[in-house]
């Protein structure tokens, strides 16, 4: 790397590191998680900077980080199922989310969850952009409202909305795949 970028990219570093792992501590659940995020990006950032220059580096770093921690997310999210498909109390069937959050790692249960977060991208991709950030943003990224509400200029009630449109699909779309879930 010649020195002005390796100089250019300890500046970046400096400039932007604090907040770059504030911002992804934020959204993630453990410290480790966060590091592990923060340094996949500060890869992507040396490798495309080798390539071609960045004209707004803040912009591309908050955004490759948010990708990051999507697609980490994608791979072992923990987001509560009970909003996808609610149940009554006093039903004996077992719940949703015991069937996918389970900790048994059988070939069956792998299988059944792979299928389900397929079905489930693929359920969100049908929604709006609107609904479909919300429900992302607020199960996924853990933001909570508040916090879309002051990014966004939204108001807090019509993300709340947005979501909920957002949850009524997943639960339409997903129901059969529930059924068949519960009769295996």
């Amino acid at each position: 790397m010649p020195e002005d970028k390796a100089s250019h990219t300890l500046e970046t570093i400096k400039a932007y590191g604090k907040n770059l792992l504030a911002f992804i501590r934020k959204r993630v659940k453990n410290d480790a998680d966060a590091e592990d995020i923060l340094q996949d990006v500060w890869y992507q950032f040396s490798s495309v900077l080798n390539a071609e220059p960045i004209e707004q580096t803040g912009a591309w770093l908050y955004k490759v980080a948010r990708n990051k921690i999507i697609d980490k997310q994608k791979k072992k999210s923990e987001f509560l199922l009970n909003d996808l498909y609610q149940q009554d109390d006093d039903s004996d069937e077992p719940f949703f989310a015991d069937i996918l959050l389970t900790e048994a790692t059988t070939p069956e249960s792998k299988y059944m969850r792979d299928i389900f977060w397929e079905q489930l991208f693929n359920a969100l991709d049908e929604l709006p952009e609107e609904q479909k950030q919300a429900f992302v943003l607020h199960e996924l990224e853990d933001v909570s409202f508040q916090e879309m509400s002051e990014l966004s200029g939204v108001p807090i009630q019509t993300l709340v909305s947005r979501k909920r449109y957002a949850v009524l699909h997943l639960r339409k779309r997903l129901k059969q795949l529930y059924e068949e879930i519960l009769k295996s």
